[in-house]
């Protein structure tokens, strides 16, 4: 056998090249200019940039619990810590959601006809090899942000309770790239606050109907996002979930917890199992640990 023919043999069974992690840092998102927010909603707006000084922004040296458990999982929103417990290390693809106390929160999503948990993000590889999140309007800041995994699951935990929704496989190296690709496109980009109040309205993507026609992903193109829209389009960005039948802008962290839905159409199509498992409540904490 000619030297030619033993290089096309092994050409025809290598593994194709690994797909290319972005090579930029998550702190240089792309420049969105800042919004003019009105008149009324100004304290709101003060209080939430001043906030951003208390995120677990990756640098800012927050930190981190000292272990990383999570307990038994079930399509339960209750207070529960269901035994055992085994420890947990964040990987891409896993889906954190959050409930803290925060009575404006919880009415503003029962107005749109939902509840806790009233959080949601999703976990990433960063270029360094650490566990991100990115979160839309984490801790009502007005920003989607970059923040490191462990310190910002954290900050929540110390306001209310913390779900994991674990990946049950392990992202493909080209989704994992993907969903980096995706968080740090967006870091940076506004909170779509706006769109998020417009759910409270006629006008909504949300509906009996209207949902089986209009919310359809955006990818990196859209100028803002609220936290369930952005872990939505950051699965269909990453190819977790179908384009064709993802609706981002109508889905509530609730549909990403419950894999069930009082809105006809992601009631039929937004189905997280078999990729993820039921959510598991996280602590930092466990018995005799």
């Amino acid at each position: 056998m000619t030297p030619l023919c033993l290089v096309t043999l092994c050409a025809i069974g290598a593994d194709p090249a690994p797909y290319p992690y972005p090579s930029g840092p998550p702190l240089t998102p792309p420049y969105v200019a800042a919004r003019r927010v009105p008149f009324f909603l100004k304290p709101i707006e003060k209080r939430m940039r001043e906030r951003v000084a208390q995120l677990a922004l990756v640098g800012a040296g927050r930190p981190a619990p000292a272990q990383s458990f999570l307990w038994q999982p079930a399509f339960q929103e209750d207070h529960v810590l269901r035994a055992p417990v085994r420890e947990y290390v964040p990987q891409p693809g896993d889906i954190v959601l959050s409930a803290d106390g925060s009575l404006f929160w919880k009415t503003m999503h029962n107005l749109a006809g939902t509840s806790h948990p009233t959080h949601s993000m999703i976990v990433f590889q960063m270029p360094d090899g650490k566990m991100g999140i990115i979160e839309g309007g984490p801790h009502d800041t007005l920003k989607c942000r970059v923040l490191e995994a462990l310190p910002h699951m954290l900050s929540y935990e110390n306001e209310g309770r913390v779900w994991v929704r674990r990946r049950a496989c392990p992202l493909t190296p080209e989704q994992s790239a993907r969903l980096t690709e995706f968080a740090l496109a967006v870091d940076g980009r506004e909170f779509a606050i706006k769109r998020l109040a417009r759910q409270l309205t006629p006008l909504r993507t949300r509906g009996p109907v209207r949902t089986f026609f209009v919310g359809q992903p955006h990818g990196i193109d859209h100028d803002s996002y609220f936290c369930s829209e952005l872990v939505t389009e950051a699965c269909v960005y990453a190819g977790l979930l179908d384009p064709r039948t993802a609706r981002p802008s109508a889905t509530y962290p609730r549909d990403l917890f419950m894999d069930h839905s009082l809105n006809p159409y992601l009631n039929r199509y937004l189905k997280l199992a078999p990729g993820w498992d039921p959510p598991a409540r996280w602590t930092s904490w466990a018995p005799g640990r």
